[in-house]
């Protein structure tokens, strides 16, 4: 048994072409902005975060801890332009290799460290103070930074080409309708054009 389904156009000469390709327009926004502008946004989220965890694991490997003693005076903690303290000091640190050999090197040192303090230092290949890589919640931050920003930014641009699509056909049906008023208008008023 087959079961025909028959759409019935309903002929009503108060509904115009353009009314029309605007009920079909407003479809086409609601989908794409419910369904591709999310799925943009993951697909870059996802592209974000394999990204972000190879950039993490390739600095994770290139560099390395160390347990480092401040051997320099901290500089006196001065408020900056908007009174807020500065979060950390390039100092002198000393620390010891596993050969035994002691190294000395400049790093930053979080705001409050006193000389003989212990801290954590990151070091490059080439013996370099250089930041921490970024942990899970780095990674985590990107991903969801390049995602909705451009789940956003593909819906804003669905909006703006609605927009833009509104103002068009509004233009189109008020010349449209000037059209047939001054055809149909004399009949009506009884006024010859």
């Amino acid at each position: 048994m087959r079961i025909r389904v028959r759409r019935r156009r309903r002929k009503n000469p108060l509904r115009r072409r353009c009314d029309v390709v605007e009920a079909w327009t407003v479809l086409a926004v609601a989908v794409l902005l419910l369904v591709a502008a999310p799925l943009a946004g993951a697909l870059v989220g996802r592209w974000a975060y394999d990204d972000a965890r190879a950039v993490a694991a390739e600095q994770r490997a290139g560099r390395h801890l160390v347990r480092a003693q401040v051997v320099s005076r901290p500089p006196e903690t001065l408020p900056t332009a908007e009174g807020v303290r500065e979060e950390a000091y390039r100092v002198t640190v000393r620390w010891t290799e596993p050969g035994g050999v002691v190294r000395t090197a400049p790093a930053r040192v979080p705001s409050g460290t006193e000389r003989g303090d212990t801290v954590g230092v990151w070091f490059d290949a080439r013996g370099r103070a250089v930041p921490a890589p970024p942990d899970g919640a780095a990674v985590w931050q990107d991903t969801l930074t390049a995602g909705l920003g451009t789940a956003g930014g593909a819906g804003a641009a669905v909006l703006l080409g609605y927009a833009v699509f509104r103002r068009v056909t509004r233009r189109r049906r008020l010349d449209e309708w000037g059209r047939e008023w001054a055809r149909t208008g004399p009949e009506w008023s009884g006024r010859r054009a």
